[in-house]
C-alpha cells in the first residue's frame, strides 16, 4: 500500500494492534522510560525503580512477562536486554569492531529495534544508522517483531548505498536466514554484539534515547499511522537540521553530504 510506504510502516502493521490490557500498557511505558534512561538495567533494578518513581508495585514475574511482551530479554541483569531473544538454531557472528577506527561513511552501519509507546497500544521501530556520520539511512515501524520490517529497512538502506560492515545484536530478526542472505548477497561483513553488551552498539542506543526524549515522549502518538508521520518528520530533522555535539555541531547530512 502506498500509504504504508509513505509512512515507513510495515504492511503487516496497518490493521494489526497488539491486544494488551490498558494497565499493562501504562506499566510497559514506564518500563520503556526506565530502560531508555538506563539501558543496562535488568528486571531486578527496574522493579524498585517502578515502585519509587512510578508508584508501581508489581512482582518480578510480571515485570519479566511484560518485558518479554515488549521484546526485552530480562534474563541478564546489568547487561543489555536484547529486544528479541536469539534463536539457538541461527548462526551467530563475532563482534568485529572492538578498537576499530571508524573513519569514513558507509564503513560501518548499525541497527537495532526499540519499543515505541502509543496511547492505547505500542509498536516497534527499527533503524539503520551510519556510525561515522550518525545519519539514519532507513527506518521502519511495525506492530509485531516478525523480521519482515527489519529486512525492508535493510533493503531500503542498500538502495541508497552499501556498507563494509553491518553490526547488530544477536536477536532472531538479525540472525534469520532471510536477513543474513541479504547481507551476504551484497558481500557485507557481519558483526554481532556480544550477548548482553549494550556498549557494542552504542550509537544506536544513543539514537533511541534521542528519538524518544525529543519526539516520542513529547507527542503521545495515537496510533502507528500517526507515529509514522511524526517520526518521518523527526528523522528528516535529525538528519538535516539537528546539530550533533559529537559531530562538532554539524548535522549528519552536512558532515558527509553523501545521502539523498
Amino acid at each position: 500500500m502506498r500509504q504504508s510506504a509513505l509512512l515507513d510502516i510495515s504492511r503487516s502493521s496497518i490493521y494489526y494492534q497488539p491486544t494488551v490490557k490498558k494497565e499493562d500498557i501504562l506499566i510497559m511505558n514506564a518500563i520503556d522510560e526506565i530502560f531508555t534512561k538506563y539501558p543496562f538495567y535488568g528486571h531486578r533494578r527496574i522493579k524498585p525503580e517502578l515502585k519509587e518513581e512510578y508508584s508501581v508495585n508489581i512482582g518480578k514475574k510480571r515485570i519479566i512477562s511484560l518485558m518479554h511482551e515488549m521484546g526485552l530479554n530480562a534474563i541478564y541483569p546489568r547487561k543489555k536486554l536484547n529486544l528479541s531473544d536469539p534463536n539457538k538454531q541461527h548462526k551467530k557472528f563475532p563482534y568485529l569492531l572492538k578498537d576499530f577506527p571508524i573513519i569514513r561513511p558507509n564503513q560501518v552501519w548499525g541497527t537495532d529495534i526499540t519499543y515505541i509507546k502509543l496511547k492505547s497500544h505500542f509498536a516497534y521501530l527499527v533503524a539503520i544508522i551510519d556510525w561515522h556520520s550518525r545519519y539514519v539511512i532507513s527506518w521502519k515501524l511495525s506492530s509485531t517483531l516478525e523480521n519482515i520490517f527489519c529486512i525492508q529497512a535493510l533493503k531500503e538502506a542498500l538502495a541508497v548505498n552499501i556498507t563494509d560492515i553491518h553490526n547488530s545484536d544477536q536477536g532472531a530478526q538479525y540472525t534469520s536466514i532471510d536477513y543474513i542472505n541479504v547481507l551476504e548477497e551484497n558481500k557485507i561483513r557481519i558483526s554481532m554484539d556480544g550477548r548482553g553488551r549494550c556498549m557494542d552498539n552504542i550509537f544506536t542506543e544513543r539514537l533511541w534515547r534521542t528519538v524518544k526524549y525529543e519526539n516520542v515522549y513529547l507527542n503521545e502518538y495515537a496510533d502507528i499511522g500517526e507515529a509514522g508521520q511524526g517520526l518521518r518528520e523527526y528523522f528528516k530533522f535529525y538528519n538535516e537540521k539537528r546539530r550533533h555535539q559529537s559531530l562538532d555541531y554539524k548535522t549528519p547530512y552536512s558532515k558527509d553530504h553523501i545521502y539523498n
